[in-house]
């Protein structure tokens, strides 16, 4: 018999789509950056605008979703 005891849980293709997700989560983070202002007396309208409020937080959660399937993908 065949000692399966040493194949790892998540294959090759899993950790592709692994490291593939932290890189989208990582580029999600970066577009949340930025925008600081000189004078915090002025408010600073650019923390409010559609990079940040929406795209940011649908790339960091696409970045968890790709993660969540590599982790969860079944190896043939």
């Amino acid at each position: 018999m065949e000692d399966k005891s040493d194949k790892m849980a998540v294959g090759r293709r899993g950790i592709t789509l692994m490291i593939a997700g932290v890189l989208v989560m990582i580029a999600g983070f970066i577009l949340l950056s930025g925008g600081g202002v000189k004078d915090p007396q002025v408010f600073n309208w650019s923390m409010f605008d559609f990079r940040r409020l929406v795209a940011a937080p649908i790339t960091i959660v696409a970045g968890v979703v790709v993660i969540a399937v590599g982790i969860m993908r079944k190896e043939k």
